[in-house]
């Protein structure tokens, strides 16, 4: 099973991820997200991968596995407006792996979260790719 993740110019590795805007449900805020950081348009919540409410800064995260109409690269670029305007590259990362590197200490929490929430699922794929949190 593959997590996607990128690299932010500025704050390291993460995936993709958000806020919650009021009056959006996770799920569309998790498509949102994911075409804002991504440049992933068309995508919907395939199903529900669990709340992380433990995160180190307080904040709850919701973990939806997307589902996407067309074949991905394993890796690209994406300018974002986000935060004023940055380059991201995409990769999908084995989640059997320790994280990145330069993955900061929050989203390696949130892929060991990922990771046990997806070996208690009984219907995970072994190979697969999972894009998005909210």
């Amino acid at each position: 099973m593959e997590v996607l993740v990128f690299t932010h110019p500025e704050a390291g590795t993460q995936i993709v991820k958000g806020t919650v805007e009021p009056g959006e449900s996770v799920s569309q805020a998790a498509c949102r997200e994911l075409a804002e950081e991504s440049g992933i348009a068309g995508s919907s919540c395939a199903r529900d991968l669990g709340t992380w409410e433990e995160c180190p800064r307080g904040q709850v995260w919701h973990f939806r596995e997307m589902e996407i109409s067309r074949e991905l690269p394993d890796s690209w670029s994406h300018f974002t407006t986000d935060g004023g305007g940055h380059w991201f590259q995409f990769w999908w990362h084995p989640l059997d792996l320790p994280a990145p590197a330069t993955c900061h200490f929050v989203f390696v929490g949130a892929l060991g979260f990922l990771r046990a929430q997806l070996a208690s699922l009984s219907s995970t794929p072994e190979h697969g790719r999972i894009a998005g949190a909210a």
